[in-house]
């Protein structure tokens, strides 16, 4: 029989099967942030525990409240950095240098076909856009995993998606993964890892795989995961080309990661895009998705593109391709957050900073702080958020406030008429 894409790596991580259906499996990276990992420092300090199981292995940032804003997150930050000096981590990306954990890591170079990956955050799942295991575990874990480099996880039981036809016009991954957790619910993948495949993704660049498999924890999965080719050796390369002789080389590599054609799963979906129209999101579960036409009309409060669904430069541009030679709605706030320094960069070279500023956008530093309501764009009570992030959980980014998930073009429609827009009717 053969064996899913995640088997393969379960089998080639194994270092022990204590019980039958639970596997240990060796990690290669553990990555960490400033919110949940200065509970497990201190804790394994406590235990007189404090040391690394492979300081090349740790990468860690402050990226949730960045400048820290009272004294508590300062506070969690000093934990962090004083860590990281003393276990000579050189992975480790403060202020200035930091920026989205989900964005930064992969643009780093530090996630590999293959590879197994913690993180004490839900949307680790992010990383399976590369081919490998990624999954958010709970603070004990993260200690096991930082002093010992290993993790205990479920047999994996895997979903396959199929995604068929062609992408519409005015329709990015943001509305597909929006489709699929309403089709399947926010439990239907439920700790299962959502395999995605078919000629569209075959299609989607990485910064679009990594959108899928950062909202895959939406429908309740353990992780997403693509299948690692052309595309993920193309965007690797500067950091895998000592390894192979030649780009191919390294494609035919990730080949054998793969899911065999005779693969069992537990469950397969096929969902064909062909006819589907920007999406968004209602009430305060993120499987409430509607056709955003359906939406036209209500009025917004606030425009927020960024995140690590949606800050990554294929984000922005689209989100400025709307916004050019425009001006936002004069009773809305729009705030632009890069997800990390080198987009930021390469928006102001490409101009697309200067297109968000003329327009009226407030342009912050790379932060996680606005998607879950801790800083740099918190919503009052009653007002509500276009917002291009991954959860719309009542009070996520703020007590009484509604938050609207979509793409980065509805966003930007939406800042630009004040109202809830069908993007389609604003393309240049």
């Amino acid at each position: 029989m053969g064996q899913t894409i995640a088997e393969k790596i379960f089998a080639s991580h194994l270092r022990d099967m204590p019980t039958p259906g639970n596997m240990v499996l060796d990690l290669d990276v553990v990555m960490c942030h400033e919110i949940t990992t200065p509970i497990a420092i201190m804790d394994l300090m406590d235990k007189g525990m404090d040391s690394v199981f492979d300081a090349s292995k740790i990468k860690a940032v402050i990226d949730h409240v960045t400048p820290a804003k009272d004294s508590k997150t300062a506070t969690q930050a000093k934990i962090m950095r004083d860590w990281a000096k003393r276990h000579n981590l050189k992975d480790f990306f403060d202020v200035g240098r930091n920026g989205v954990c989900h964005a930064l890591f992969p643009e780093k170079g530090f996630i590999r076909p293959g590879y197994t990956i913690i993180m004490g955050d839900s949307h680790t799942c992010t990383h399976g856009a590369f081919g490998a295991f990624a999954a958010g575990v709970g603070t004990t874990d993260l200690e096991v995993g930082i002093y010992k480099g290993v993790c205990a996880f479920r047999v994996p039981k895997t979903m396959k998606i199929e995604v068929t036809g062609t992408m519409p016009n005015g329709v990015s991954a943001k509305d597909v993964i929006l489709f699929i957790i309403k089709e399947l619910t926010v439990n239907g993948a439920t700790d299962m890892i959502m395999e995605f495949r078919g000629e569209v993704i075959d299609s989607f660049n990485m910064s679009s795989r990594m959108t899928l498999c950062n909202m895959s924890v939406e429908a309740g999965a353990t992780s997403g995961i693509c299948m690692p080719d052309r595309i993920t050796a193309e965007y690797l390369w500067p950091f895998i080309k000592d390894e192979y002789k030649d780009i191919d080389e390294a494609v035919d590599n990730f080949t054998k990661l793969h899911s065999d054609d005779d693969a069992e799963y537990a469950a397969t979906h096929t969902f064909d895009i062909s006819n589907l129209e920007p999406q968004i999101t209602y009430d305060f579960k993120p499987d409430k998705v509607k056709n955003i036409k359906e939406m036209a009309g209500d009025r917004i409060d606030q425009v927020y593109i960024g995140s690590c669904t949606n800050g990554r430069i294929e984000d922005i541009r689209e989100a400025a391709s709307i916004l050019k030679g425009k001006t936002i709605a004069d009773h809305v706030r729009g705030i632009l957050t890069p997800a990390t320094p080198a987009i930021y960069s390469q928006a102001l070279e490409e101009g697309l900073i200067k297109i968000f500023m003329d327009c009226g956008f407030c342009v912050l530093n790379p932060t996680c702080g606005a998607c879950l309501g801790m800083s740099s764009g918190v919503l009052a009570e009653g007002e509500v958020c276009a917002s291009t992030t991954n959860r719309n959980f009542n009070g996520r980014m703020g007590k009484g406030g509604m938050v609207h998930l979509m793409s980065p073009l509805s966003a930007a429609a939406a800042a630009v008429t004040g109202v809830i827009t069908d993007p389609r009717d604003l393309l240049p």
